[in-house]
């Protein structure tokens, strides 16, 4: 009687009190919000009563309410190599209403030999709102306040993890099935079956085959490819409604930061200072370290939540390679600390170059040397800065200096010739390039060289309404441009209800965030690993064409990549040229 009331508060207590996002707590489940664009009725009236189910495009979002336009086939084949990821989209369509439906996958066989369904991910593609590009087109930068003043739809993006759910009647279901191949997988063609159970008994079938190709991909964490997602710890415990950087917190954290490790990520995001950003985002980042101005007037440094969240990252996540640390340049030149003598938190207001900005910097940056090289992380560790510029960047560069002449330096911004020797990590704006004979120089000093985008982007880009193929054409833009790697400035800074909205106040609808809470997963993450995975297997067979002399595979390599440029975009469809370019690399 006592466990039945139980059961009982906990199905009573199944909406979690997030805005209005709501979420059963037993199952993971939601509601969409709802779709009002035209719906064609006609082409309903058309279909058989019974669902359809057909293998489609992982180019392509599917519209909700719409009979999708598929060309009817059950078998599908993609090929990759062992140790890669794979994709495929199926959609399910039905005009009537269906109950439980769910997924299942077979094991892929080549004979004796076995791809296990255990490395089978199947998920329900879900639908969240999304709104467009700046009405010229050109870019998504700009306060948006009134969200009626954006043409907003429903879009196909969240790839969730509920293992059933009920189908409305004239409506579409996508479903993703993505195949991490392992690594020691005999080269060959496996088959297997995706089966799509409704109704209690009722099934379809699709017919799925594997081509594991003759060549190796290391695992993420052995990746080149230099991946900087910044991550926002805050926005996941205002999410889950957890105390900051308690067990719970950081158990809600560990699958999302998982699956950024899981994409070669290189960098852990922290904060030295409250509101780097100045609060642009849902939840504010407030600095990972305590400043204390005691009554004689000397500093007192303490590191407990950086330690916890490097630690943490490092050693349960698996991303160790280097610590970003913003930022001594915010975007509001205010700077807070406890001061004992008041007892309360006091601001300094001061711009680099000016003697209170040293004394405030100066002191910290010594004792944070210090407590880096305790923990062993000094020369994993940058000071990073955020598109500041020339003239600020060169006095806190001298700041930096004389606490530490060895500190490294990052900056995501415009290249300025006078500064780029002093910076480790330097990450230019779509758009522009390192001079060829710098970054050979670069890459000599073993610095990090990368390229971001942002709002302001029309293409490529990783909006929830961009084509999903540009997100993949950022990895061959990468290897294009001879760039170390991407960053992109917001991981998991989610909106107030990120798996229904995800329109926000300041930027085009997707801009804060790739991933979805609770390890949801998007058609845009997977894309866009797609797009590293192709510039690691580029990485690899140049290397192998230029000791091997192999000339004209080098050849046909380099012309293969060269038109991923922002050139190329005026002269090419991304998506049709993604397709193609994946194809022919797959042929080497």
């Amino acid at each position: 009687m006592k466990h039945g009331f139980l059961i009982y508060l906990l199905f009573a207590f199944c909406l979690a009190t997030n805005g209005q996002e709501t979420r059963n707590i037993l199952t993971g489940d939601y509601t969409e919000l709802t779709d009002t664009k035209p719906v064609d009725k006609e082409a309903w009236g058309k279909q058989p009563g019974k669902p359809q189910l057909s293998w489609g495009s992982t180019d392509v979002r599917y519209s909700k309410l719409n009979v999708p336009s598929v060309n009817k086939t059950q078998r599908l084949r993609i090929s990759g190599w062992k140790g890669e990821r794979v994709n495929a989209q199926a959609i399910l369509w039905t005009t009537n209403n269906l109950e439980k439906v769910s997924l299942s996958v077979s094991d892929l066989t080549n004979g004796k030999s076995v791809i296990p369904a255990s490395v089978i991910r199947t998920n329900f593609v879900r639908y969240v709102m999304t709104d467009e590009l700046n009405k010229d087109g050109k870019g998504g930068c700009g306060h948006r306040p009134v969200k009626a003043d954006w043409d907003s739809s429903v879009v196909a993006d969240v790839l969730d993890i509920i293992k059933g759910k009920d189908g409305n009647a004239r409506s579409a279901q996508p479903i993703w099935i993505n195949t991490w191949i392992p690594e020691n997988t005999k080269p060959g063609v496996y088959k297997g079956t995706v089966t799509v159970t409704y109704n209690t008994s009722s099934a379809l079938t699709l017919n799925l085959e594997v081509e594991v190709l003759n060549r190796t991909l290391p695992a993420p964490k052995n990746w080149a490819f230099h991946l900087d997602l910044w991550q926002n710890p805050y926005s996941v415990a205002r999410y889950h409604q957890v105390p900051l950087w308690s067990k719970e917190h950081f158990d809600a954290m560990l699958p999302v930061m998982k699956t950024l490790a899981d994409a070669g990520q290189k960098v852990i995001t922290t904060t030295i200072m409250h509101k780097p950003w100045n609060g642009q985002t849902e939840d504010h980042f407030d600095s990972m370290i305590f400043r204390m101005k005691k009554m004689d007037g000397t500093w007192e440094f303490r590191y407990d939540v950086f330690d916890k969240w490097v630690n943490f990252m490092m050693n349960e996540v698996g991303i160790d390679k280097q610590i970003n640390c913003y930022t001594l340049i915010p975007w509001a030149l205010r700077f807070d600390y406890f001061d004992q003598a008041t007892n309360r938190i006091q601001f300094i207001e001061a711009k680099p170059g000016d003697k209170a900005y040293e004394d405030y910097w100066g002191p910290f940056l010594k004792d944070f040397a210090r407590h880096l090289k305790s923990k062993g992380w000094f020369d994993k560790t940058t000071i990073a800065m955020d598109e500041r510029g020339l003239d600020a960047m060169q006095e806190a560069i001298k700041v930096i200096k004389n606490a530490d002449p060895d500190f490294k330096i990052s900056l995501a911004g415009n290249y300025h010739p006078e500064i780029e020797k002093d910076l480790y990590d330097l990450c230019l704006a779509f758009g522009h390039n390192f001079p060829a004979d710098v970054k050979a120089r670069r890459d000599k000093e073993g610095k990090i060289s990368t390229v971001y985008t942002c709002c302001a982007e029309a293409l490529p880009n990783t909006f929830t309404f961009s084509p999903p193929a540009e997100a993949t054409w950022i990895g061959w833009h990468a290897m294009a441009g001879n760039y170390d790697g991407y960053l992109r400035w917001a991981y998991n800074s989610w909106t107030k209800e990120p798996l229904l909205d995800s329109r926000f106040r300041s930027w085009a609808a997707g801009d804060c965030y790739i991933v979805y809470p609770e390890n949801r997963s998007s058609i845009r993450m997977e894309k866009l690993i797609e797009g590293i995975q192709d510039y690691e297997k580029i990485n690899i067979l140049k290397e192998e064409f230029k000791n091997k002399n192999n000339k004209s595979k080098l050849e046909k390599l380099n012309t293969l990549v060269s038109s991923f440029t922002p050139e190329g975009l005026t002269k090419a469809d991304p998506t049709q040229a993604v397709q193609q370019a994946r194809t022919e690399l797959n042929k080497f």
